[in-house]
């Protein structure tokens, strides 16, 4: 009987120590230390967003607690959240706690510090809040915005569907084909004249070659002159050019002045008018002589 005694003793101890050590083990993977003194808060909220046991709590980033278990308030249908502090933070009177939503929809909770030198007892509950999230955001500044733009999206729709079956647009289309159509034949007919073109570029070079032949003959030609001009006596040619010009300046001024000897002579028209009377008489003699010529000419045979 005291064997059996002992035997049933040592199963009842092997199962509660099991037991703890499961219990121990699923706190211990939830990320709660039950050998870590903790002192322990109440926060109430409306909704708590995805927050679950064992979520961190943080100060600044810094993590002081953790989640310790979430209940359900049926009397006034609020969400009671018992968080595990660390037993080395004290929390200022008008501190306040917020569950915030991570990016991939991880939830926790994050605690601002108030000022006050007065102090929270263990087991108080916690001034909470929940932040405006972005759907939230979403669904009090977009939406609102998006509501609004929707008469103008169907407005322009209409006029789009107008533009669509406008005929007008369907003859811009059909012309733009035509349009495209002419490109395409121009475009062949450009290929086609380069390809003539390549065939007499080597013609065309070689009578620009040729040219280019010619100008540098012209060039040497050109040189040849500009050496016997400069071999040319210029100076002693243009001096005497100078010393005729200016006789003949002086010969005009000499025919100006009615005083000179040519001036007088130019100038006179009775000299004008026996020279003319002369010249008639002298044509009137030789006409004379010609017509008789033996009164003039005696002509004596001995």
């Amino acid at each position: 009987m005291k064997s059996f005694f002992n035997k049933n003793v040592k199963i009842a101890l092997t199962i509660i120590v099991s037991l703890a050590l499961l219990y121990w083990g699923i706190e211990f993977l939830k990320g709660v230390n039950l050998f870590k003194p903790a002192n322990f808060y109440y926060a109430k909220f409306d909704k708590v967003n995805g927050l679950i046991d064992a979520a961190p709590i943080t100060v600044n980033g810094f993590q002081v607690g953790q989640v310790r278990e979430i209940k359900y308030d049926y009397a006034t249908n609020k969400i009671s959240v018992m968080m595990s502090m660390n037993r080395d933070l004290k929390i200022p009177v008008g501190s306040s706690v917020a569950i915030t939503s991570g990016l991939i929809g991880s939830a926790s909770m994050e605690l601002t510090l108030g000022d006050n030198t007065a102090y929270y007892k263990v087991g108080d509950e916690i001034p909470s809040f929940v932040p405006q999230g972005l759907m939230d955001k979403v669904k009090t500044e977009v939406l609102p915005g998006v509501g609004g733009l929707v008469p103008k999206v169907d407005s322009i729709m209409t006029s789009v569907n107008g533009l669509v079956g406008n005929p007008a647009l369907v003859a811009a289309l059909a012309r733009l084909d035509g349009i495209t159509a002419d490109l395409s034949r121009s475009s062949q007919e450009l290929h086609t004249l380069l390809v003539s073109l390549n065939r007499s570029v080597p013609a065309v070079m070689g009578n620009v070659n040729g040219i280019t032949t010619n100008l540098n003959g012209t060039t040497e030609n050109l040189q040849t002159f500009s050496t016997t001009l400069k071999d040319l006596p210029l100076d002693s040619t243009m001096a005497q050019v100078n010393a005729t010009i200016a006789n003949l300046n002086a010969l005009s001024q000499q025919l100006n002045n009615p005083n000179s000897s040519l001036g007088m002579l130019i100038n006179d028209k009775q000299l004008y008018v026996n020279a003319t009377n002369a010249v008639a008489t002298l044509d009137s003699l030789l006409a004379d002589i010609k017509k008789n010529p033996k009164r003039y000419i005696n002509v004596h045979v001995f």
